[in-house]
């Protein structure tokens, strides 16, 4: 009999181990394979979760209890990294249908803060009771804190350096020349002799302007299904905001418009603005951006939704073509989250392609280099092509 400690053994012992693990209880006669220790105590939390109606499952006995749940969630702290502690948080309170214990702080105090657990306090903000305000505006707040710092910079960098090339100048101070450009257009000037080269014609950056250079509307779908792209939007609304070159609007909708830019200096807020759910009217939240444009050939509308339209698609159709004409930079994201490929009505995205608005979802990664394409006026679907995003095809 070959020994537990033989190393041709050991690797398949540990994929028996994490079958066993993943498969729960009823297949440990078939793995050949008792746990114990750290193993049994990592199996009891995957069970109370994904077999809820056991012994220790979350939803056995007689009914959910917030003592048995704040505990779980604070086992899995312990044995899992967060990502996987966010999938399964996640999964507890949809599965399990848990999102009433949010309303209470002490669970709210025993969960890690996501951005699905915003999303979900976003759905639930108009039942949260008084004494349980503080506590998910705080869980709030450490969510949208860390997603600044790690979001805010790329936006600020990415934007800002768009906005300085935009425009360049022909007649630069010293401060203002740009040099790789100027070196590249004065290459034919090269002084061998010298070793250097005789800048005949100086390329500068574009000097600060006294009006606004961009003004970008963000038009947010807030159905049930876009709370991630909600937040997310949120997040580079505010950071936008804060650059003295760009007016930056914030606009969200479902049968009807509601505009948040006012609030945009508070994320925290705009969040707690946001009201997820119901029907959806596009056309109407389309022109009522429509109306914010003065002027079209510095303006960029970014549409946030799955397209599924609940208002009249034609009149839709007509104000993206009429956009467009007039010089809008009309980009429809699909999705703005992590989660992957999103589900949106494809024909209506096909048809809004054929106009010229380029359609598919992006990351939240991704989006302070899209914003910068569209800052200096790039083809966004060549950018979307070279980020190897796929969008949506024009119909015929």
């Amino acid at each position: 009999m070959t020994s537990p400690t033989d190393p041709d053994q050991a690797p398949n012992q540990n994929r028996l181990r994490r079958w066993r693990l993943v498969l729960g209880e009823p297949a440990e006669s078939g793995c050949g394979c008792a746990l114990s220790g750290i193993d049994a105590q990592i199996d009891t939390a995957l069970g109370a979760l994904y077999d809820p109606d056991g012994p220790g499952g979350l939803r056995g006995g007689s009914g959910a209890s917030s003592p048995r749940v704040a505990r779980w969630l604070g086992d899995i702290r312990q044995y899992f990294p967060s990502p996987l502690i966010q999938v399964m948080q996640k999964d507890a309170f949809e599965r399990l249908d848990l999102k009433s214990m949010l309303l209470q702080p002490e669970m709210l105090e025993a969960v890690q803060p996501d951005v699905h657990l915003v999303a979900t306090l976003m759905s639930l903000r108009g039942i949260i009771p008084a004494k349980t305000r503080d506590t998910a505006r705080a869980v709030v707040n450490k969510v949208v804190a860390a997603l600044m710092a790690k979001l805010e910079e790329p936006m600020r960098a990415a934007v800002s350096g768009a906005l300085n090339r935009a425009e360049r100048n022909r007649r630069p101070r010293h401060a203002e020349i740009d040099w790789n450009r100027t070196i590249r257009a004065n290459l034919r000037h090269w002084q061998a002799e010298y070793q250097t080269i005789v800048p005949e014609q100086l390329i500068g950056y574009g000097r600060k302007a006294r009006r606004t250079q961009r003004e970008v509307i963000l038009c947010i779908d807030q159905s049930g299904s876009m709370a991630n792209s909600v937040v997310y939007s949120s997040i580079f609304g505010a950071v936008m905001a804060s650059l003295p070159a760009v007016k930056t609007h914030l606009v969200v909708f479902d049968t009807a418009v509601v505009d948040l830019t006012e609030q945009l200096t508070d994320p925290v807020e705009v969040l707690f603005g946001v009201q997820l759910g119901g029907g959806t009217d596009i056309n109407r939240a389309v022109g009522y951006c429509q109306e914010l444009i003065r002027e079209p050939r510095n303006s960029i509308l970014v549409l946030i939704s799955d397209l599924y339209e609940g208002g009249v698609e034609r009149n839709l159709l007509q104000r993206a073509a009429e956009l467009i004409q007039s010089g809008v930079q009309f980009i429809v994201l699909l999705a703005l989250s992590d989660e992957g490929a999103p589900s949106y009505d494809h024909q209506l995205a096909a048809k809004l392609a054929a106009l010229g608005a380029p359609s598919f979802a992006c990351t939240p990664d991704q989006f302070p280099s899209l914003m910068a394409a569209a800052i200096r006026r790039e083809d966004v679907a060549l950018w979307a092509a070279k980020q190897g995003i796929v969008t949506a095809r024009a119909e015929g």
